[in-house]
């Protein structure tokens, strides 16, 4: 059936494997997708969104790279928010509320869409791994799949087990089986497995609730849109979302079933994410708080079901229930399904490389879930880069790697490959040490080049782009180069109540003033007259603000990361025996010798390794 080899195979069609999938075959390997549903390609299994805060560059970082994450999510979005606008741009972040079904009916046609891309339905219950290197796949039917490298984006899959209040039952997602014999393969293989848990809350009957017990929670008045590309266009109309709250009897409730709750009675051993945690989980660790906000989305354009945005729970169904009719707007509700936890495999991140790959196996990369993250964006994102990297190597290219100042991509796996993760991972602005560097409204300026460089981006994206650029920079240099005097400047600034200028100056150092925005520039004719003739568009004339408004911060953080680059450029030879040197402390030893960094620098990031201790090793390397 399969007589040909693949030059990449991906095992899961989750966020990560479609996009694993998508980016080696458009780099032009031969590609097999494996699924054990082809109906749940790309499937939300949690909140019907893309996005939020960090994610939103991650998703914008996937489309700048030439993923398909940002047009799916254009194309399939009812409600389009940019969050953290009161705040400095380094903060903004996109967000859209998704149409569910057709978000995974857009990703499977855009994957059958795909050159280069086969699908196959079945189970994979194991590996062909030879001589410490990757060889293929078996499947359930007993199907051996050769392949040059494989790809694994198993997700909540390996061993998978449902928890709802006393109940437990196998299951990767609700309705569907676990996968088995992939985990104990890889032990045999010599890695470390672990387990994480997950959870989600109950979907209930939109037409049960009464939204007018509840805050009306519109999208933004002027969309904008995730794709730099013309490929998709901003929403001309939108769905609202909704914002209630529990009470203190909806606590009393829960609590009530606390000695029937998996978390508590000890059937779930393993940890759930710290910042999505369940709702027993908040009122047990927060019991201070009268109330939590409960956000209520719809899960599309058409359809009556609803998400419980912040009721993620794993208690007993009539519990669920009771608590649920206790909130305001939630009388009358009719449940579709209850929440439920789920406990999954995982295999921690230490044992990549930077690529994605792993340690032991050659040519077997993983990504998503199986690293330990929890989030489509951060699952999509390392999918990306996994199946970038199976193409590269199989074509004995060189590899992709993302730096820490140069994408959150870069920034979410050196953090999972050089500290681990106990817990699922979740991407968030303060994790990134340069982000006033890597906005979301720059990742194409970032990330294209280097992506069309390698031939995923196209040469129509690279234009694309460079006209941006060219274009906001031009911008900004009229903007120093340009005076204003002081009849015209005056009026503005004093409606902004901040000082006038008692001299002509030029517009730059006008506008780097934190009272005066993009509005108030464009009452200046000159800047008016500028805009009309060169017909320049909103996403010019944003990033040109930035560039002005914030180019004391950018440039600091530009030098900051390039003292980075230097130690970064300073290799540790592969094999490099740590145990040699006397002056190190055992700990920074041990933990070198398990992660076997690459560079100074990401040996300096590895918990348990003190400045000393790079010290010595610098001195010890001839440094």
């Amino acid at each position: 059936m399969f007589l040909e080899e693949y030059d990449v195979i991906v095992v899961g069609a989750g966020h990560a494997g479609s996009e694993a999938a998508a980016a080696a075959a458009n780099l032009g390997s031969k590609t097999l997708l494996v699924t054990m549903s082809l109906q749940n390609i790309a499937q939300m299994s949690c909140n019907p969104a893309m996005g939020g805060i960090a994610k939103g560059q991650i998703v914008r970082e996937i489309d700048a790279l030439g993923g398909y994450s940002g047009i799916v999510s254009d194309r399939t979005a009812i409600q389009f928010k940019m969050l953290n606008k009161s705040k400095g741009p380094a903060m903004w972040s996109p967000r859209v509320q998704s149409d569910r079904m057709r978000f995974a009916e857009e990703w499977r046609m855009m994957l059958e869409g795909t050159p280069n891309l086969d699908f196959y339905q079945e189970m994979v219950k194991g590996l062909i791994i030879e001589d410490g290197k990757i060889k293929g796949i078996k499947t359930s039917l007993g199907v051996e799949i050769r392949s040059k490298s494989v790809v694994l984006t198993n997700g909540t899959f390996l061993n998978g087990l449902i928890h709802i209040g006393e109940k437990q039952f196998g299951g990767g997602r609700a309705g569907e089986s676990a996968a088995t014999g992939i985990t104990e393969d890889l032990v045999r293989a010599g890695f470390e497995a672990g387990r994480m848990k997950t959870g989600t809350p109950p979907r209930v009957d939109g037409r049960s609730l009464d939204y007018s017990k509840m805050n009306e929670e519109k999208g933004d008045a002027k969309p904008d849109k995730f794709s730099y590309s013309d490929l998709t266009s901003p929403l001309t109309h939108q769905r609202s979302c909704y914002m209630t709250y529990t009470s203190l009897d909806v606590h009393d409730i829960l609590r009530d079933g606390f000695d029937r709750s998996p978390m508590f009675n000890g059937r779930i051993k393993s940890l759930g994410p710290r910042y999505c945690p369940s709702i027993e989980d908040k009122i047990n660790r927060f019991a201070d708080k009268e109330r939590h906000q409960l956000f209520v989305e719809p899960e599309g354009w058409n359809t009556c079901e609803v998400y419980v945005n912040g009721f993620s729970t794993s208690l007993p169904e009539d519990i669920q229930f009771k608590a649920l009719r206790s909130v305001a707007g939630f009388e009358n509700v009719k449940f579709f399904r209850p929440g439920y936890a789920i406990e999954y495999d995982y295999f921690p991140p230490t044992q990549l490389k930077h690529t994605l790959e792993t340690k032991l196996v050659e040519g077997l990369y993983f990504a998503g879930q199986i690293n330990g993250t929890t989030g489509y964006e951060e699952a999509a994102s390392q999918g990306l880069m996994a199946g970038i990297n199976a193409h590269l190597k199989v074509h004995e290219k060189a590899p992709l790697i993302l730096k820490r100042d140069e994408a959150y991509i870069g920034v979410l796996i050196d953090d999972l490959i050089t500290k681990g993760t106990e817990e699922p991972y979740r991407m968030f602005t303060s994790r990134a040490e340069y982000r006033t560097l890597l906005r979301q409204d720059n990742a194409d300026f970032r990330l294209t080049p280097m992506s069309h460089e390698i031939g995923l981006a196209s040469e129509k994206r690279l234009r694309r782009m460079e006209k941006k650029l060219s274009e906001s920079e031009k911008m900004v240099a009229f903007f120093r180069e340009t005076s204003v005097s002081v009849a015209e400047t005056n009026p503005i600034l004093e409606a902004k109540e901040t000082a006038p200028i008692s001299q002509g100056d030029k517009m730059f150092k006008v506008f780097s003033r934190p009272q005066i925005d993009l509005v108030d520039m464009l009452k200046f004719e000159k800047v008016k007259a500028y805009v009309e003739e060169n017909n320049l568009d909103q996403e010019i004339l944003e990033q040109a603000e930035i560039q002005v408004k914030y180019s004391g911060y950018i440039e600091k953080e530009r030098n900051n990361a390039d003292k980075l680059t230097r130690l970064e450029e300073v290799k540790i030879p592969e094999n490099f025996d740590y145990d040699k040197i006397k002056s190190m402390s055992i700990e920074a030893k041990q933990k070198l010798s398990k992660i076997r960094p690459v560079t100074i620098s990401q040996a300096s990031r590895i918990s348990g390794v003190s400045p000393s201790d790079i010290s010595v090793l610098l001195i010890y390397m001839g440094r």
